[in-house]
Formats: C-alpha cells, structure tokens, sequence
C-alpha cells in the first residue's frame, strides 16, 4: 500500500475526517480506549464511515510508524449516492442503467467490470459497505482509468439498494446459474440495473428474493462457471444491444 493512500494516528485521522478527505475505511484497534479514541469514534459515527476491529498485527503490516492503533485507508474516489444518482439520471430524461456488485472482493475482476461499465456507457456502479472490493489504485489502474469517470455508490448493502431501485422505477435483473431463463429473454429497454454476486457464492438469497427477474448465461463445456468479469460484460451489453435495437 502506497503512503499516500493512508493516514495515521488518531488525531490525524480525525483531522483527516473533518477536512472531508474520502476515506474507504478505518482500521482501528480491537482493544483501543480513551478520551481520544472516543472522540475518534464519535466523528467516525456522525460521518457514516466504514470502520473495521482488527489485531494490532494487521495495523503494522500497514505501517510501523506510530499509528496508535488507528489507520484511515484513503479511497481513490469520491463515493456517490444512489439516493442523488438516480434522481439526477430521471431529470436528465435517460432510462438508468446500474450494475451492482455483491459481495465482489477480486480488485482485477472489479477493475475489469469497471472497465466495461464505463465503455457501454452504465450510469453507476453499485458495492456494498462491508464484504467488497475497496476502490483503491490499485483498482483504478486494473479499470485502465475507467473509475475517474464512472460514479460509484458505496451503500449499506446490496439489499437495501435493491429494494431503493425497485421503489424508483427499475427493473432489476440478477444474473444467476440456476435458473432457466435465457439473459436474452429479459426486457432491459426500460430502467434496468444489473446484479452480479462474487464467484465462489454468488448472489446472496435475501438479494435473489427482491429481484423482478433471474436470467441466465448458457454453458456448453466443463467448468461450472464463466468469470465474473466475462459474465458481467456479456449482460452489459447485452443491454446496450437490446437498446441500440429499439
């Protein structure tokens, strides 16, 4: 991790919060106590910003300088949400097109989906707070750039994103193996976001119940599973096909 991508030390890092830096997170020290610890705690609470409890020892693989137990990880853009995102892409007159990711955590898979995003032209990408992929440069180097120009909405999880889409006029589409459904079949002429789970798990079952439609991408050879970056792109443009076709 570049130094340039962390701050340390508790009173840095609540100097770095109430300066509006965009931090991906905070690693704090499972057992940390005190007057200004609390303080830390309290600002990381009015913020809404994703903290983590974690052994000393994954601090100072970070840095060995004096931390005091707390390292901010900078994000390498500025988060945007849904909440703000879609609204403005109705004003615009535009149909949305997001594409979420649940539960992705691969930095190359991400960077690649990225990647592809901001070639078919979707709106935004969509991750959750925990159990993601941060959006670091390491990521941005993999999307070849692609996350400088591409909105990206960090919320509370998938599920509640979800359920913000369907109450505000989008269909969402989960791309998932078991069903029968051909990804061809769906209609995603209107509003329309895409879901797209980690390889290993897939799509959580609470996020699979809330979606209108589960399509699938048809396999004819030996591996159980196309990468997620490959299933990703094929569904994009799909999208962009069936638009571009109207």
């Amino acid at each position: 991790m570049q130094s340039d991508e962390i701050i340390f030390g508790i009173r840095a890092v609540i100097e770095a919060i109430e300066a509006g830096k965009d931090i991906d997170r905070i690693l704090i020290k499972k057992d940390l106590q005190g007057e200004l610890a609390a303080e830390l705690l309290q600002k990381v609470r009015e913020y809404g910003i994703v903290t983590r409890r974690v052994p000393i020892e994954k601090i100072n693989k970070i840095t060995r300088k004096n931390h005091q137990g707390v390292v901010a990880i900078l994000s390498a853009v500025t988060y945007n949400k849904l909440e703000n995102v879609i609204p403005d892409l109705y004003e615009q007159g535009k149909l949305p097109f997001i594409v979420l990711l649940d539960g992705i955590t691969d930095v190359r898979n991400f960077g690649a989906i990225a990647r592809t995003c901001e070639c078919a032209g979707v709106d935004a990408i969509v991750i959750p707070e925990q159990g993601s992929v941060s959006v670091n440069g390491d990521a941005v180097k993999t999307s070849a750039g692609a996350l400088h120009y591409i909105p990206v909405c960090r919320e509370k999880n998938i599920l509640s994103a979800v359920k913000f889409l369907k109450d505000n006029g989008l269909q969402v589409v989960a791309a998932n193996e078991k069903t029968s459904t051909n990804y061809t079949k769906a209609d995603f002429t209107t509003p329309v976001a895409i879901v797209m789970g980690a390889e290993d798990v897939g799509i959580s079952p609470e996020v699979l119940r809330q979606c209108d439609t589960l399509v699938a991408i048809p396999e004819f050879g030996h591996i159980s599973s196309l990468n997620v970056s490959v299933a990703a792109a094929i569904m994009i443009y799909e999208v962009v096909r069936q638009r571009n076709n109207e």
